[in-house]
Protein backbone atom coordinates (compact mmCIF):
# COMPACT_ATOMS: atom_id res chain seq x y z
CA UNK A 1 0.00 0.00 0.00
CA UNK A 2 1.01 3.57 -0.47
CA UNK A 3 0.03 7.39 0.37
CA UNK A 4 -1.03 9.73 -2.34
CA UNK A 5 -2.43 13.09 -1.71
CA UNK A 6 -5.85 14.13 -3.74
CA UNK A 7 -7.34 17.85 -4.52
CA UNK A 8 -10.75 16.92 -4.51
CA UNK A 9 -11.93 20.31 -5.49
CA UNK A 10 -11.01 23.72 -4.76
CA UNK A 11 -9.53 24.20 -1.27
CA UNK A 12 -10.20 20.71 -0.45
CA UNK A 13 -7.51 17.74 -0.01
CA UNK A 14 -7.11 14.42 0.77
CA UNK A 15 -4.60 11.83 1.92
CA UNK A 16 -5.81 8.07 1.01
CA UNK A 17 -4.04 4.62 0.79
CA UNK A 18 -4.11 2.94 -1.75
CA UNK A 19 -2.53 -0.11 -3.25
CA UNK A 20 0.87 0.84 -5.06
CA UNK A 21 0.34 0.70 -9.00
CA UNK A 22 0.60 -2.31 -10.97
CA UNK A 23 2.35 -1.55 -14.62
CA UNK A 24 0.02 -1.22 -17.29
CA UNK A 25 1.92 -2.45 -20.28
CA UNK A 26 5.32 -3.92 -20.94
CA UNK A 27 7.05 -0.06 -21.94
CA UNK A 28 5.86 1.26 -18.18
CA UNK A 29 8.40 1.55 -15.26
CA UNK A 30 7.60 1.83 -11.62
CA UNK A 31 8.93 4.68 -10.06
CA UNK A 32 9.46 4.96 -5.84
CA UNK A 33 8.95 8.76 -5.54
CA UNK A 34 12.05 10.57 -3.96
CA UNK A 35 11.58 14.61 -4.54
CA UNK A 36 8.26 16.60 -6.07
CA UNK A 37 8.52 20.49 -6.47
CA UNK A 38 5.40 22.91 -5.61
CA UNK A 39 4.74 24.87 -8.79
CA UNK A 40 2.90 27.63 -8.75
CA UNK A 41 0.45 25.76 -11.02
CA UNK A 42 -0.01 23.70 -8.20
CA UNK A 43 -1.38 26.48 -6.39
CA UNK A 44 -3.52 27.20 -9.26
CA UNK A 45 -5.09 23.90 -9.13
CA UNK A 46 -5.68 23.73 -5.34
CA UNK A 47 -7.32 27.16 -5.90
CA UNK A 48 -9.55 26.36 -8.36
CA UNK A 49 -7.65 28.87 -10.91
CA UNK A 50 -6.33 26.62 -13.81
CA UNK A 51 -8.54 26.28 -16.04
CA UNK A 52 -6.49 23.39 -17.90
CA UNK A 53 -6.90 21.21 -14.20
CA UNK A 54 -9.77 18.70 -14.05
CA UNK A 55 -10.67 16.91 -9.89
CA UNK A 56 -9.95 14.72 -8.59
CA UNK A 57 -6.31 15.17 -9.38
CA UNK A 58 -3.09 14.43 -7.56
CA UNK A 59 -0.87 17.42 -8.39
CA UNK A 60 2.72 17.62 -8.97
CA UNK A 61 4.93 17.64 -12.08
CA UNK A 62 7.76 18.40 -11.43
CA UNK A 63 8.74 14.95 -10.32
CA UNK A 64 12.23 12.86 -9.30
CA UNK A 65 12.44 9.20 -8.06
CA UNK A 66 14.46 5.68 -8.56
CA UNK A 67 12.55 2.73 -10.48
CA UNK A 68 11.76 0.15 -8.50
CA UNK A 69 10.06 -2.51 -11.74
CA UNK A 70 10.18 -2.31 -15.29
CA UNK A 71 8.04 -3.89 -18.04
CA UNK A 72 9.87 -6.53 -20.02
CA UNK A 73 10.16 -4.87 -23.18
CA UNK A 74 11.63 -1.69 -21.17
CA UNK A 75 15.13 -0.95 -22.61
CA UNK A 76 16.16 2.53 -22.02
CA UNK A 77 16.05 2.71 -18.23
CA UNK A 78 16.74 -0.71 -15.46
CA UNK A 79 15.88 -0.96 -11.76
CA UNK A 80 17.69 1.15 -9.55
CA UNK A 81 18.23 4.07 -12.19
CA UNK A 82 17.53 7.85 -10.50
CA UNK A 83 15.55 9.50 -12.74
CA UNK A 84 13.00 12.70 -13.36
CA UNK A 85 10.25 12.50 -15.57
CA UNK A 86 8.55 14.46 -18.25
CA UNK A 87 5.43 15.74 -17.64
CA UNK A 88 3.41 15.67 -20.75
CA UNK A 89 1.46 12.89 -22.50
CA UNK A 90 1.39 13.15 -26.13
CA UNK A 91 -0.15 11.24 -28.78
CA UNK A 92 2.73 11.50 -31.40
CA UNK A 93 0.65 11.77 -34.30
CA UNK A 94 -0.94 15.18 -34.63
CA UNK A 95 0.43 18.16 -37.09
CA UNK A 96 2.03 18.97 -33.68
CA UNK A 97 3.49 16.40 -32.26
CA UNK A 98 5.14 16.16 -35.97
CA UNK A 99 6.78 19.34 -36.27
CA UNK A 100 8.35 19.25 -32.84
CA UNK A 101 6.04 20.93 -30.61
CA UNK A 102 4.78 17.98 -28.89
CA UNK A 103 4.32 20.37 -25.55
CA UNK A 104 1.53 21.51 -27.40
CA UNK A 105 0.37 18.46 -28.62
CA UNK A 106 -3.44 18.92 -29.72
CA UNK A 107 -4.24 16.14 -27.22
CA UNK A 108 -1.90 17.45 -24.72
CA UNK A 109 -2.05 15.83 -20.86
CA UNK A 110 -0.25 17.06 -18.54
CA UNK A 111 0.72 15.38 -14.97
CA UNK A 112 -0.13 16.46 -12.05
CA UNK A 113 -3.23 19.06 -14.19
CA UNK A 114 -5.16 16.57 -16.86
CA UNK A 115 -3.83 13.32 -15.35
CA UNK A 116 -2.37 12.44 -11.92
CA UNK A 117 0.85 13.52 -11.14
CA UNK A 118 3.61 12.98 -8.42
CA UNK A 119 2.33 13.77 -4.66
CA UNK A 120 2.05 10.01 -4.05
CA UNK A 121 4.58 7.37 -3.05
CA UNK A 122 4.73 5.55 -5.92
CA UNK A 123 3.58 6.18 -9.92
CA UNK A 124 3.94 4.56 -13.24
CA UNK A 125 5.02 6.32 -16.84
CA UNK A 126 6.33 5.19 -19.85
CA UNK A 127 9.78 4.75 -20.54
CA UNK A 128 10.26 7.57 -22.95
CA UNK A 129 8.72 9.66 -20.52
CA UNK A 130 11.60 8.65 -17.60
CA UNK A 131 15.20 10.65 -17.74
CA UNK A 132 17.87 9.17 -15.99
CA UNK A 133 20.28 11.65 -13.89
CA UNK A 134 23.62 10.63 -12.66
CA UNK A 135 24.39 10.33 -8.84
CA UNK A 136 25.88 13.48 -8.63
CA UNK A 137 22.49 15.43 -8.88
CA UNK A 138 20.29 15.07 -5.58
CA UNK A 139 17.20 14.38 -5.35
CA UNK A 140 16.21 18.14 -4.10
CA UNK A 141 17.73 19.41 -6.66
CA UNK A 142 16.62 16.86 -9.34
CA UNK A 143 13.07 18.14 -8.44
CA UNK A 144 14.40 21.90 -10.28
CA UNK A 145 14.90 19.79 -13.62
CA UNK A 146 11.54 20.70 -14.64
CA UNK A 147 11.55 24.10 -14.36
CA UNK A 148 14.76 24.45 -15.79
CA UNK A 149 13.10 22.72 -19.00
CA UNK A 150 10.87 25.72 -18.94
CA UNK A 151 13.80 28.20 -18.49
CA UNK A 152 15.39 26.32 -21.80
CA UNK A 153 12.19 26.08 -23.59
CA UNK A 154 11.36 30.04 -23.22
CA UNK A 155 14.80 31.50 -24.11
CA UNK A 156 14.87 28.93 -26.83
CA UNK A 157 11.01 30.39 -28.33
CA UNK A 158 12.26 33.91 -27.91
CA UNK A 159 15.79 33.54 -29.57
CA UNK A 160 17.55 34.50 -27.43
CA UNK A 161 21.43 34.98 -28.57
CA UNK A 162 24.73 35.73 -26.58
CA UNK A 163 24.58 39.50 -26.59
CA UNK A 164 20.98 40.32 -25.70
CA UNK A 165 19.71 42.70 -23.38
CA UNK A 166 17.01 41.15 -21.33
CA UNK A 167 14.42 42.05 -18.99
CA UNK A 168 12.90 39.76 -16.23
CA UNK A 169 9.85 41.13 -14.71
CA UNK A 170 9.42 38.79 -11.81
CA UNK A 171 12.20 37.03 -9.91
CA UNK A 172 10.79 33.74 -8.24
CA UNK A 173 11.54 30.68 -9.34
CA UNK A 174 10.89 31.20 -12.66
CA UNK A 175 12.15 34.33 -13.21
CA UNK A 176 15.30 33.18 -11.21
CA UNK A 177 15.80 30.45 -13.49
CA UNK A 178 15.13 32.08 -16.67
CA UNK A 179 17.73 35.10 -15.12
CA UNK A 180 20.27 32.06 -15.09
CA UNK A 181 19.12 30.66 -18.08
CA UNK A 182 20.09 33.79 -20.05
CA UNK A 183 23.38 34.26 -18.23
CA UNK A 184 24.48 30.66 -20.30
CA UNK A 185 23.64 31.99 -23.35
CA UNK A 186 25.97 35.10 -22.90
CA UNK A 187 22.97 37.87 -22.03
CA UNK A 188 22.94 40.97 -19.82
CA UNK A 189 19.81 40.67 -17.65
CA UNK A 190 18.02 43.21 -15.47
CA UNK A 191 15.57 41.64 -13.24
CA UNK A 192 12.51 43.69 -12.14
CA UNK A 193 10.42 42.79 -9.00
CA UNK A 194 8.61 44.53 -5.80
CA UNK A 195 10.70 42.41 -3.14
CA UNK A 196 13.94 43.58 -2.44
CA UNK A 197 15.15 40.11 -0.53
CA UNK A 198 13.71 38.57 -4.19
CA UNK A 199 16.17 40.95 -6.09
CA UNK A 200 19.37 41.10 -4.08
CA UNK A 201 19.10 36.88 -4.73
CA UNK A 202 18.80 37.68 -8.12
CA UNK A 203 21.89 39.33 -7.91
CA UNK A 204 23.10 35.99 -6.39
CA UNK A 205 22.42 34.29 -9.21
CA UNK A 206 23.95 36.65 -11.77
CA UNK A 207 22.00 39.70 -12.81
CA UNK A 208 23.71 42.94 -13.81
CA UNK A 209 21.26 45.02 -13.01
CA UNK A 210 18.09 45.45 -10.32
CA UNK A 211 14.92 47.46 -10.44
CA UNK A 212 12.36 47.32 -7.53
CA UNK A 213 9.23 48.69 -9.38
CA UNK A 214 7.94 49.95 -6.55
CA UNK A 215 10.65 52.58 -5.52
CA UNK A 216 11.44 53.41 -9.44
CA UNK A 217 10.49 53.94 -12.49
CA UNK A 218 10.96 51.01 -14.38
CA UNK A 219 11.28 52.39 -18.26
CA UNK A 220 13.35 55.29 -16.83
CA UNK A 221 15.87 52.81 -15.26
CA UNK A 222 15.85 50.45 -18.68
CA UNK A 223 16.55 53.65 -20.27
CA UNK A 224 19.68 54.53 -18.06
CA UNK A 225 20.92 51.05 -18.42
CA UNK A 226 20.32 50.72 -22.51
CA UNK A 227 21.59 54.14 -23.56
CA UNK A 228 17.74 55.14 -24.15
CA UNK A 229 18.08 52.58 -26.80
CA UNK A 230 15.78 49.67 -24.22
CA UNK A 231 15.97 46.16 -24.52
CA UNK A 232 16.21 43.38 -26.66
CA UNK A 233 13.59 40.69 -24.99
CA UNK A 234 11.53 40.85 -21.92
CA UNK A 235 9.94 37.85 -19.93
CA UNK A 236 6.67 38.40 -18.15
CA UNK A 237 7.80 35.48 -15.04
CA UNK A 238 4.96 37.43 -12.86
CA UNK A 239 1.82 36.81 -14.65
CA UNK A 240 -0.86 38.66 -13.10
CA UNK A 241 -3.41 40.95 -14.86
CA UNK A 242 -1.74 44.31 -16.56
CA UNK A 243 1.55 42.61 -16.11
CA UNK A 244 2.19 41.37 -20.02
CA UNK A 245 0.70 45.11 -21.01
CA UNK A 246 3.70 46.83 -18.96
CA UNK A 247 5.99 45.38 -20.47
CA UNK A 248 4.66 47.29 -24.08
CA UNK A 249 5.50 50.70 -22.27
CA UNK A 250 7.00 52.88 -25.04
CA UNK A 251 10.84 52.61 -23.94
CA UNK A 252 11.46 49.07 -22.75
CA UNK A 253 11.54 46.87 -25.36
CA UNK A 254 13.23 48.42 -28.47
CA UNK A 255 12.30 48.12 -31.83
CA UNK A 256 12.19 45.22 -33.32
CA UNK A 257 12.85 43.11 -29.91
CA UNK A 258 10.69 40.58 -28.52
CA UNK A 259 8.53 39.67 -25.10
CA UNK A 260 7.86 36.59 -24.20
CA UNK A 261 4.75 35.51 -21.79
CA UNK A 262 4.35 32.27 -19.81
CA UNK A 263 1.32 32.86 -17.78
CA UNK A 264 -2.48 31.34 -17.77
CA UNK A 265 -4.04 34.74 -16.15
CA UNK A 266 -7.55 34.36 -18.24
CA UNK A 267 -8.07 38.11 -17.42
CA UNK A 268 -7.49 40.27 -20.49
CA UNK A 269 -5.06 42.85 -21.36
CA UNK A 270 -5.10 46.01 -22.51
CA UNK A 271 -2.64 45.57 -25.70
CA UNK A 272 -3.55 46.98 -28.88
CA UNK A 273 -2.19 46.71 -32.34
CA UNK A 274 -0.25 49.64 -32.62
CA UNK A 275 1.98 47.98 -29.52
CA UNK A 276 3.04 45.66 -31.63
CA UNK A 277 2.92 46.83 -35.25
CA UNK A 278 4.76 50.75 -34.25
CA UNK A 279 7.74 48.91 -33.58
CA UNK A 280 7.31 45.82 -34.68
CA UNK A 281 7.89 43.84 -31.61
CA UNK A 282 7.06 39.89 -31.56
CA UNK A 283 5.09 38.70 -28.95
CA UNK A 284 5.87 35.03 -28.03
CA UNK A 285 4.15 32.70 -26.29
CA UNK A 286 5.60 29.55 -24.12
CA UNK A 287 3.93 26.89 -22.68
CA UNK A 288 5.56 24.13 -20.34
CA UNK A 289 8.90 22.70 -22.35
CA UNK A 290 9.70 20.56 -25.29
CA UNK A 291 12.54 18.45 -25.70
CA UNK A 292 14.57 20.19 -22.91
CA UNK A 293 15.33 17.69 -20.46
CA UNK A 294 18.31 15.96 -21.74
CA UNK A 295 20.06 18.89 -22.43
CA UNK A 296 19.54 20.55 -18.84
CA UNK A 297 20.32 16.93 -16.83
CA UNK A 298 23.41 17.77 -18.62
CA UNK A 299 24.26 21.67 -17.32
CA UNK A 300 23.24 20.26 -14.09
CA UNK A 301 25.49 17.62 -14.28
CA UNK A 302 28.02 20.41 -14.83
CA UNK A 303 27.06 22.32 -12.48
CA UNK A 304 26.34 25.04 -14.68
CA UNK A 305 23.90 26.68 -12.77
CA UNK A 306 23.67 27.84 -8.87
CA UNK A 307 21.26 25.97 -7.24
CA UNK A 308 22.05 27.45 -4.17
CA UNK A 309 18.71 28.52 -2.45
CA UNK A 310 16.15 27.97 -5.30
CA UNK A 311 14.66 25.40 -2.53
CA UNK A 312 13.37 27.56 0.21
CA UNK A 313 11.26 25.20 1.98
CA UNK A 314 11.88 21.47 2.02
CA UNK A 315 8.87 19.68 3.56
CA UNK A 316 8.48 15.76 4.29
CA UNK A 317 5.76 14.12 2.30
CA UNK A 318 4.45 12.72 6.12
CA UNK A 319 4.13 16.59 6.55
CA UNK A 320 2.35 17.33 3.50
CA UNK A 321 -0.27 19.45 5.36
CA UNK A 322 2.36 22.46 5.51
CA UNK A 323 2.04 22.58 1.56
CA UNK A 324 -1.43 23.22 1.79
CA UNK A 325 -1.20 25.62 4.95
CA UNK A 326 1.66 27.68 2.66
CA UNK A 327 -0.85 27.92 -0.08
CA UNK A 328 -3.51 29.34 1.58
CA UNK A 329 -1.14 31.37 4.33
CA UNK A 330 1.64 32.87 1.88
CA UNK A 331 4.82 33.60 3.65
CA UNK A 332 7.28 35.74 1.33
CA UNK A 333 10.49 33.66 2.39
CA UNK A 334 8.70 30.87 1.06
CA UNK A 335 9.73 30.81 -2.74
CA UNK A 336 9.80 27.51 -3.87
CA UNK A 337 8.70 24.21 -2.00
CA UNK A 338 9.84 20.37 -2.37
CA UNK A 339 8.43 17.50 -1.08
CA UNK A 340 10.90 15.10 0.27
CA UNK A 341 10.00 11.34 0.21
CA UNK A 342 11.85 8.79 2.82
Amino acid sequence: MMKEVVITKPYEYEIREVPIPELEDDYQVLIKMKAAGVCGSDYHIYHGANPNSTYPRIPGHENAGVVVKVGSKVTRVKEGDRVVVDLIITCGQCYQCKIGRENICENVKVRGSGVDGGFREYFTAPEDDVYVIPNSIDFKDAALIEPFAIGAHCTNRGKVVPGDIVFILGTGTIGSIILQTCKNKGCTVICCDIDDETLERAKAYGADYIINSRKENVVERVQEITNRKGVTIAFDSACFQGSLTSLFEPGLVRNAGRVVNLGFTTAPESISQAMLAQRELDLISSRMSCYQFEPVIEKFANNEFNLDGLVTTPIKFDEIDKVFHYMDNPDPKVKKMVILFD
